[in-house]
């Protein structure tokens, strides 16, 4: 009889650890990533592979010492797909990947009803200027400067969906670096792909804004399932 209650034993132990081995015990993306950004906030915008122009995006928070998922929703990316954000190239249509953060928030319509996140209304002197001869190189600009050419800059308030509200993500923002790309946000969703933002649809940018808060710093993560551009690198 020994034999027996020696199986019932193994099977009983077996069946207790796979019951352990829930969903809870797999790390979060989050607890993925090689860097996080130091906040106790973030969002994850992750994409097939390089070649798609759609995704998910999800934004996390710390609870508790672990990350919880506080929502999610699809995205866009741009026209051509996802690039490395440390060689893209301006003009290509294509998403950096990496980690950044999220300097201040902007928008045509009024910021969400508790949007505690800076938030700057567009009004019509309102431009992103994307000219590399500019000084103003992937800057806000109130007025347009003489040195930025309207055709290298794009006048806000003439993108009433896409900018009716946003988030600007801090890609060659700090330390700008010429034709690496300028104007790159996470804003509401236009009619298809981006020219190299992230997009989402309009009650998620609403969630997001209302969200976000500056004294969790929260961060973007940008990348793809696998491979060199994985989201889990950054």
């Amino acid at each position: 009889m020994r034999r027996p209650l020696l199986t019932f034993a193994v099977l009983l132990t077996l069946a207790l650890g796979s019951l352990g081995a829930g969903p809870s015990d797999t790390p979060s993306l989050p607890d993925r990533l090689a860097d996080t950004g130091g906040g106790s906030q973030l969002i994850t915008a992750e994409a097939p592979d390089t070649a798609s122009t759609t995704g998910t995006v999800t934004w996390w928070e710390r609870r508790g010492g672990r990350w919880v998922a506080a929502g999610s929703a699809p995205v866009r990316f741009g026209a051509n797909g996802l690039a490395e954000g440390a060689t893209r190239e301006q003009g290509t249509s294509t998403t950096p990947t990496g980690l950044y953060d999220l300097p201040y928030a902007f928008g045509i319509e009024d910021a969400p009803a508790g949007t505690t996140y800076p938030y700057r209304k567009v009004n019509d002197d309102s431009w992103w200027c994307q000219d590399n001869a500019s000084r103003a190189y992937n800057r806000w600009v109130e007025p347009r400067p003489a040195d930025c050419r309207a055709d290298e800059a794009e006048h806000l308030v003439t993108y009433g969906t896409q900018y009716a509200r946003a988030l600007v993500i801090g890609f060659n923002y700090e330390r700008p670096v010429r034709n690496r790309g300028a104007g790159i946000f996470l804003h509401v969703d236009g009619r298809g792909a981006t020219a190299g933002c992230v997009s989402v649809p309009a009650e998620a940018m609403a969630e997001i804004l209302a969200w976000a808060a500056p004294e969790r710093r929260p961060h973007i993560a940008v990348g793809t399932s696998s491979g060199p551009t994985a989201i889990t690198r950054y």
